[in-house]
């Protein structure tokens, strides 16, 4: 199954939550918090307000830090991603 979003709608997949600390100590899952960085897996088209266009900066594959209450929650082939709109990406990360 494949979701493509409409308008200004974005489909990311986050990253998996770190499983120890920077210093080395081993963090147990309940303690462990959602990333707020994710990669984009699909992009809508764009949408329109007050009759001009919306231009989508993101595209498949870029790394982005989203709003941390963002999004709908969805599972696809078993996996979880979530649509948020483009205005709730703070940023591209760039290596």
């Amino acid at each position: 199954m494949k979701l493509i979003p409409l308008g200004d709608k974005v489909v990311i997949k986050q990253m998996e939550a770190e499983e120890k600390t920077k210093s080395g100590i081993v963090l147990p899952s309940q303690s462990k918090e959602k990333p707020q960085m994710a990669t984009v897996i699909a992009v809508g088209n764009g949408d329109a307000v007050d009759g001009k266009k919306i231009e989508m900066v993101v595209k498949a594959g870029d790394k982005v830090i989203y709003s941390k209450y963002s999004g709908t929650e969805v599972e696809c082939d078993g996996e979880k991603l979530l649509v948020v709109k483009q205005g709730d990406i703070l940023a591209i990360v760039e290596d």
